[in-house]
């Protein structure tokens, strides 16, 4: 078995295995990717959807539980570099304290405000099921849109995604394309997006 086809046969065998690892690093671009192979007949959508969801909460639990510890003198300089440096801190855990659904849900709809607005909620102490109860919902209709998108996309080219050379280029030209997208939108929405209305 040549190397394209091994890669494919893992791809398309053992899509939920790989998947969990890819959202926590890219995430719109694997779930997207994850759709197409919906799509095309190559993977199921609840076993994707729920995956999707877990490693989304799972991250954003993560980033609310650095920020819980985020006032030990060691991990303040960690914040700092994650995007809540100090002149920031009380602005966002504010913020968080007074509207947390409004912060959620603005930092997932563009999510270049994700990591400081979590920890900032962990800074904060807002309680941890409301905000996990808030980053679930936001994560479900996230992930269903992200799947819709590679569902269409993986209908429109489900027969060249039965050839292991051209079905591996597919893939890859949309998650690369996803992910410059996603890029381009944090690097354009960074200037202009903030969760609490900074003022310089």
């Amino acid at each position: 078995m040549d190397p394209v086809q091994a890669l494919w046969t893992g791809v398309t065998e053992h899509p939920y295995l790989l998947l969990g690892p890819l959202v926590l690093v890219e995430g719109p671009a694997a779930t997207v990717v994850a759709g197409s192979l919906v799509g095309a007949g190559l993977a199921r959508f609840w076993p994707i959807w729920l995956i999707v969801v877990v490693a989304d909460v799972l991250a954003d639990s993560a980033l609310y539980l650095l920020g819980r510890f985020g006032n030990h003198r060691r991990l303040a300089p960690l914040l700092g570099r994650l995007g809540l440096p100090t002149h920031r801190r009380r602005r966002l855990t504010v913020a968080v304290r007074r509207a947390l659904p409004r912060v959620v849900l603005g930092a997932k709809v563009v999510d270049v405000a994700a990591v400081p607005a979590f920890l900032a909620a962990g800074l904060a102490r807002a309680p941890y099921r409301r905000f996990v109860a808030w980053v679930a919902g936001a994560s479900t209709v996230r992930a269903g849109l992200l799947i819709g998108v590679g569902v269409l996309f993986g209908q429109e080219v489900a027969d060249l995604l039965t050839e292991p050379g051209t079905g591996l280029a597919i893939v890859a030209g949309l998650a690369l394309a996803v992910a410059a997208t996603h890029l381009l939108t944090r690097r354009l929405a960074g200037t202009r997006f903030d969760p609490v209305r900074e003022k310089p």
